[in-house]
């Protein structure tokens, strides 16, 4: 027998390669990486903002917690939980832009966000109050809300940078959600076992879904100037609108709501009329 010369080669550990490896791959997957113009220079950055999405993650937990107040019978807390979600979504991109902490991942995180605060909670507080007892006409009315908030913030996504800032193209989900919100909140107080009652709101919640995917236009307020100097009588103006809405929340907020909802048809019934 010949004897083979040399040493023998050791062998290679490919487990511990291959485990390194797939752990290099996870956690590549795990980041979050997104591309930015900073300066006129394309920027690859790391990880996501805190501050703008810890207000979008709290609006997202309030909508959350009006779902389960209102399958508690907390029909009260169900729709002011409503409401603190509105200041939130609208804390958080006001943070955002302050900060400079815009993202892909926070504008995505915002619409999810959006369709269970403004889309799934109030169609699902309404719908344990009042309109179960309708039958197929209140899940119906439900879902037709629930649906058309999803379009609209879709819509929203797709158009942003597309049209006119100073309007609104179909009712906001927020507006459409504190009007639904209002009627709960104010209304459920009282023990209203009428069909036509319970038909009036179950078209309330349907409207407002059709609304929210129509073209009808409202106004943004954007072009309003927080930052320029007001005559004094604004202030006082402000004041006196804190101190009305403090005597009566849950009627003002409904009032005002159901002006802003009403006031896209009655501009483009105006307009047609020109």
């Amino acid at each position: 027998m010949t004897q083979e010369s040399g040493t023998p080669e050791s062998p290679k550990n490919t487990d511990t390669e291959n485990v390194t490896e797939d752990s290099s791959v996870f956690q590549d997957e795990d980041e979050i990486v997104e591309e930015t113009i900073e300066n006129g220079k394309r920027v690859r950055r790391r990880g996501i903002y805190l501050l703008p999405n810890l207000f979008t993650l709290s609006a997202l937990f309030s909508g959350f917690f009006s779902i389960i107040a209102a399958m508690n019978g907390n029909f009260s807390g169900a729709a002011i939980a409503i409401f603190v979600s509105m200041v939130l979504d609208g804390l958080d991109g006001r943070v955002a832009r302050m900060t400079n902490t815009q993202s892909a991942f926070g504008a995505e995180f915002d619409s999810l966000a959006d369709m269970v605060s403004f889309g799934v909670a109030p169609a699902l507080v309404a719908f344990s109050w009042i309109l179960q007892d309708v039958g197929k006409i209140g899940w119906i009315a439900a879902f037709i809300f629930a649906a058309g908030a999803a379009l609209r913030l879709a819509r929203f996504n797709v158009q942003i940078g597309s049209t006119d800032k100073k309007w609104f193209v179909g009712l906001p989900s927020p507006s459409a959600a504190a009007l639904v919100a209002g009627c709960v909140w104010t209304l459920h107080k009282f023990d209203a076992d009428a069909l036509g009652f319970k038909l009036f709101i179950a078209f309330i919640v349907a409207a407002a879904g059709v609304l929210m995917v129509s073209n009808i236009r409202y106004h943004s307020f954007k072009e309003v100037d927080f930052k320029g100097p007001v005559p004094f009588v604004v202030l006082l103006a402000i004041v006196l609108a804190f101190v009305v809405i403090s005597l009566e929340p849950s009627l003002m907020l409904l009032i005002l709501f159901g002006c802003y909802v009403v006031s896209g048809p009655l501009l483009a019934l105006m307009r047609k009329m020109r």
